[in-house]
């Protein structure tokens, strides 16, 4: 492993240099990788493995038609590598088990009797592990339990991966029951199209993801471009002005800026009148949104979270009332206005 200064003590990080491909592909060569699901991160990781020459297979349930037709579609093959879950599960060595948490809490009686003394049970997430007395997933031991969790969507890992770059990745075993579920794990973190990957376990996994997509990643980033662009609407400026103001140069500009340099290099490359004024409301935004952190880390940690994500997402009507919220989002104003200022630009001046 490579050792890394993080700012806060040296870690280790496994590169494509100390895991090459070539070794990921010699550690998988008699291996059957059977995706289950073919959802969020199911298409990525497995075309992602094929194109790196693994032997993938999906499992998909059939009825679930727009995910069996879009596996289809990027080149599955009904009966050859695309199969119903039960029968991908007992082709499979390896088990990537990529169905949503409530999802792989319904189908674990189905699946659990195909995982057969030596084989690997993989996850991109350490819900149902860490939280097994609500989700009942409880793996035989005879058997590897690993993890790889990319950093990102579905999307993100495939793009990242075609142009090149990878995505990070952290990478975690259970379980290990043949001496080879470190090998296995490192190998499918370079297979699936890791840029690197950083070592954690299920628990930490899953404290820090699940805080991360109800925080910054989604649900705060949400209500705080709401509350910006609320304000700025109340105090008379046009829905333009207002999402310019608060999304369009966020994502356009200065995010990817932040990207690329760090958060000091954005404050001293902006006017001096920005820079003071970021650097002086900074504290105060900490401040203030701290306590929410607190409470949302704990409720995390204790399971009240978890416990929703099941009862919510497993209830029948749970798409009907997915689907009014996520209308409910996409007819605001904001993001009406969203639409018509991504309409205006550049990139899109050709397709009228």
């Amino acid at each position: 492993m490579a050792k890394i200064d993080f700012g806060g003590g040296v870690e280790e990080v496994v590169t494509r240099d100390e895991f090459p491909l070539s070794k990921a592909q010699e550690v998988l060569k008699n291996e059957v990788v059977a995706v289950i699901g073919y959802g969020v991160q199911g298409p990525a990781q497995s075309m992602n493995m094929r194109d790196n020459k693994i032997n993938v297979i999906i499992g998909q349930r059939p009825e679930e038609k727009v995910y069996w037709d879009k596996a289809v579609k990027d080149g599955w093959v009904p009966g050859k590598t695309l199969f119903n879950i039960e029968e991908a599960a007992q082709k499979g060595t390896i088990v990537q088990y990529l169905i949503s948490d409530a999802g792989q809490t319904a189908v674990w009686p189905k699946l659990k009797p195909f995982l057969t003394k030596g084989k690997a049970l993989y996850f991109s997430h350490g819900f149902s592990i860490v939280y097994k007395d609500q989700t009942r997933v409880i793996p035989p031991k005879d058997i590897d339990v690993i993890m790889v969790a990319p950093k990102g969507s579905g999307l993100s890992v495939r793009r990242n991966f075609l142009s090149g770059s990878g995505i990070n990745s952290s990478f975690a075993v259970f379980q290990d029951a043949t001496g080879n579920a470190m090998q296995r794990a490192l190998a499918l973190g370079i297979a699936v199209g890791s840029g690197f990957l950083f070592p954690t376990t299920f628990e930490k996994e899953v404290l820090s993801d699940l805080t991360g997509e109800r925080g910054t990643l989604m649900g705060a980033l949400a209500g705080i471009l709401e509350a910006q662009y609320n304000i700025l609407r109340k105090h008379g400026h046009n829905p333009s002005e207002a999402f310019n103001e608060t999304v369009e140069e966020l994502t356009q500009s200065l995010i990817r800026l932040v990207a690329e340099n760090g958060m000091d290099w954005m404050f001293a490359n902006c006017s001096t009148t920005a820079q003071r004024g970021a650097l002086d409301w900074m504290p105060k935004f900490r401040k203030a949104v701290e306590p929410v952190f607190e409470e949302l880390y704990e409720r995390v940690k204790s399971g009240k979270e978890t416990k929703r994500v099941l009862e919510v997402n497993s209830a029948t009507d749970y798409k009907e009332k997915l689907d009014a919220e996520l209308k409910q989002i996409r007819d605001s104003e904001m993001w009406r206005a969203g639409a018509a200022v991504r309409s205006l630009r550049p990139e899109n001046w050709k397709k009228k």
